[in-house]
C-alpha cells in the first residue's frame, strides 16, 4: 500500500512542495489576523486545513452538524495528528492539548496560532486553573475540542474517557443562562485507497505509543488516498451538578464507541 523507492521520494517531494507556500503565507497571515482581525482569525485555519487535506488526498465526509448553541465543548476520540487537521477543516474551533504539544517544532506554533489551551496532565493541582480557563473561553463563545481519551489510540478501539476536564463545561454552565452543552464527535478512517482499513493498515494513519513522527508522516504522504468519516450526534446538555460529570462522560464515551464500531464495520451505511 505504501510506495517505495524513487516513486515514494517523488510523491513526498511533490506534496511537501505543495504545502510549503501554505505554511509560509498562512502562518504569518494568521498571526496578523489574531492581532488585527480576531473574527477573521477564527476562520483562516478552516481554509488552511482544507488545503492541507486536499494535498494529502484526505476525503472527509460528515454526518450531522456542530451544535449552534453556546457554550459548547466538543469531545472527540483521538487517533492521530491528522484528526486536528480534519476537525479544523470543518468549522472554527480551538483545541485543549497537552502541554508537550506547545513545545513541538511547527505543530506547537500551529497550536498556538489556533489559540489552543495547554494542559499539564502530570500536575493534577493545575486542573482547576485549566478548567477555569476553559470555562472562560466557552463563555466567550469559542467552541473547544477536547480529546477525551487523553492520548491517541490505535484506531481500532475507543479508550476510556477522562472526566476531569469535561467538568469545565459544567463550570461554564453556571455563567450561561441557557446552560452549556457537550457534543460528542467521532472520527474514523474506514478506507485507504478505497479499500477497508483493517487492523494491519491502521498504523499508517493512527499515531500512538512510541511511534516516531517523521517516519509516520513520510508513510502517510505516500498513501493513495484516505477516507475520513466524522459523525456529530445531537448535543448532550451538561448538568451543572458535579456528581453527574462521570455519568455524562460515560454517555459520551459510549456514544462514540458505538459510532466508531459502526463506521469501521460498514454498518453505518446499512
Amino acid at each position: 500500500m505504501i510506495e517505495t523507492g524513487w516513486r515514494r521520494k517523488r510523491m513526498i517531494a511533490a506534496k511537501v512542495f505543495a504545502l510549503v507556500p501554505a505554511f509560509l503565507i498562512g502562518l504569518p497571515a494568521q498571526w496578523l489576523a489574531l492581532h488585527l482581525a480576531p473574527s477573521l482569525a477564527r476562520w483562516m485555519p478552516v481554509y488552511f486545513h482544507r488545503y492541507v487535506l486536499a494535498v494529502l488526498n484526505v476525503r472527509v465526509s460528515v454526518t450531522g452538524a456542530v451544535d449552534p448553541r453556546r457554550p459548547l465543548l466538543i469531545t472527540a476520540n483521538h487517533l492521530s495528528w491528522l484528526d486536528i487537521l480534519v476537525i479544523s477543516s470543518l468549522f472554527p474551533v480551538s483545541f485543549i492539548a497537552k502541554s508537550e504539544v506547545g513545545e513541538w517544532p511547527l505543530f506547537g506554533t500551529l497550536a498556538r496560532l489556533q489559540r489552543s489551551i495547554f494542559v499539564e496532565r502530570q500536575k493534577r493541582g493545575k486542573t482547576g486553573e485549566v478548567s477555569r480557563k476553559i470555562a472562560e473561553r466557552l463563555e466567550g463563545g469559542d467552541a473547544l475540542v477536547l480529546f477525551a481519551e487523553g492520548t491517541t489510540s490505535d484506531g481500532t478501539r475507543i479508550l476510556p474517557f477522562r472526566s476531569a476536564l469535561i467538568g469545565a463545561a459544567q463550570a461554564a454552565n453556571g455563567a450561561a443562562e441557557q446552560g452549556s452543552f457537550v457534543q460528542p464527535l467521532n472520527i474514523a478512517y474506514p478506507r485507504i485507497g478505497g479499500l477497508p482499513t483493517g487492523r494491519v493498515n491502521h498504523p499508517f494513519i493512527a499515531w500512538y505509543g512510541d511511534m516516531e513522527l517523521l517516519p509516520h508522516l513520510s508513510d502517510l504522504l505516500t498513501l493513495p488516498g484516505i477516507d475520513c468519516a466524522v459523525t456529530l450526534p445531537s448535543a448532550e446538555p451538561v448538568s451543572a451538578s458535579g456528581p453527574e460529570r462521570k455519568a455524562l462522560t460515560k454517555r459520551l464515551e459510549q456514544t462514540i464507541r458505538l459510532r466508531h464500531t459502526a463506521v469501521l464495520t460498514g454498518r453505518d451505511r446499512a
